[in-house]
């Protein structure tokens, strides 16, 4: 079975995993991005932390679809109060099954408020284990060394998406340090050239993965998808 990874822009991501479509961070309001919240697809969404780049449309695409909201407590509890009906509020190091496989949260170091600025539980990165595939979100995140632990969850990471835009997250020096400690077979980036202070060179990256590391780089254009 072949599971679709479609990049929405920034660090949203679409999945089609099991006949079930999962979005992460479905942030749709921005300079790049070409889907709208009002006519994507969801049955589940999954959010790593709270911030407006990564939660703002959340609300308005799940009371569309319908779709089961997937965070960490503090998270899913607002979107829950926000009138979103189905919400699941996990937390670093807890998980569950899904239709389409199951989801665990584990650490990432940024901080985490909605947009309304109240208090957004603590940031996360998502595993996602699907028929025998683990996809690896960090989320916003810096570099921290436990990432070589991650890696080895599932029997290893098939494909992790790693920020490399630098000022809010890891550059792409850091990113490759991460590529390194978690060592997945393919890499995909995210949370870049959305607005100026985190323009980078994809390419540049791409190839020092490629020199660096034992990954297999995928830079994906805005609304592009890759089959595994």
């Amino acid at each position: 079975m072949s599971i679709n990874v479609t990049w929405l822009s920034h660090s949203g991501f679409s999945l089609e995993i099991a006949g079930k479509t999962i979005l992460i961070d479905p942030f749709l309001e921005n300079p790049l991005a070409q889907a709208s919240p009002e006519g994507i697809a969801a049955d589940f969404i999954i959010l790593t932390h709270g911030h407006g780049d990564h939660s703002a449309n959340t609300v308005a695409i799940a009371k569309q679809t319908g779709a089961t909201v997937i965070s960490n407590f503090e998270v899913a509890n607002w979107v829950s109060a926000q009138g979103v009906e189905n919400t699941a509020g996990h937390n670093p190091g807890g998980g569950a099954d899904y239709p389409f496989g199951r989801v665990e949260f584990t650490r990432a170091d940024h901080s985490s408020s909605m947009p309304d600025g109240s208090y957004g539980g603590v940031a996360c990165g998502v595993l996602i284990f699907a028929n025998g595939f683990t996809i690896y979100h960090a989320g916003d995140t810096a570099l921290f060394s436990d990432m070589a632990l991650i890696g080895k969850k599932g029997g290893g990471i098939d494909l992790a998406i790693v920020p490399i835009g630098d000022y809010f997250t890891m550059g792409i020096d850091d990113s490759v340090e991460a590529v390194k400690l978690i060592q997945p077979k393919f890499v995909m980036p995210c949370h870049y050239n959305t607005f100026p202070p985190i323009q980078q060179d994809a390419n540049a990256w791409a190839n020092s993965i490629n020199s660096k590391t034992d990954a297999s780089p995928i830079v994906l254009d805005v609304g592009g998808r890759h089959s595994f």
